[in-house]
């Protein structure tokens, strides 16, 4: 599956073959099919892949006591991924605008769930910071970085991810909940 998430995220879904996969996994291309039998099914699973790794990050980050220091860390991953976003683009933003073109539907609805994980994961945290309207918040941190995220890749230049991560930090650490009245 990291290898299914890895060579889609590089090369598109449309443009991957289930003996790229192999190569990638340094399996027989036999092994591959014995467990997805369509590319379809391996793109869900590249799908499944980044909803996984998407968990394991925000475990990490929910072990930290802040939400505002989580928020923190989860632009820093961002940014330490910015090589990879210049090349690619987002994994799951890139993937989730390509399966969109398709007439067949599905896929697609798959990777919009991908991306509603991160944003209840972030609206949740900004409302354990006492912020009002905590589900725009999220679409608005969200949002920054698929943009910083194009634009990067777009641009071929990851320093596009390092100024803009820098930004939305100060952001994040502007950000004060109203007062509690008495």
């Amino acid at each position: 599956m990291a290898a299914a998430a890895r060579v889609v995220h590089q090369q598109g879904a449309e443009r991957t073959t289930i003996a790229d996969i192999a190569r990638a996994a340094d399996v027989p291309v036999g092994n591959v099919y014995y467990y997805f039998k369509t590319k379809d099914e391996l793109v869900a699973a590249a799908l499944g892949e980044h909803a996984r790794q998407l968990q394991l990050l925000t475990g990490r980050l929910d072990l930290l006591p802040d939400p505002r220091e989580r928020l923190k860390g989860l632009v820093e991953a961002w940014v330490s991924q910015r090589d990879l976003a210049a090349r690619y683009g987002c994994p799951t933003g890139t993937l989730a605008a390509e399966l969109d073109k398709r007439d067949d539907g599905g896929l697609d609805v798959e990777a919009g769930r991908v991306i509603r994980l991160l944003l209840d994961w972030v609206e949740r945290q900004f409302a354990a910071l006492g912020m009002p309207g905590a589900d725009g918040l999220a679409i608005t941190l969200v949002g920054a970085y698929q943009g910083m995220s194009l634009l990067a890749n777009a641009l071929r230049d990851p320093a596009v991810m390092t100024r803009e991560g820098d930004r939305l930090t100060a952001w994040l650490d502007s950000l004060t909940p109203p007062a509690a009245t008495a």
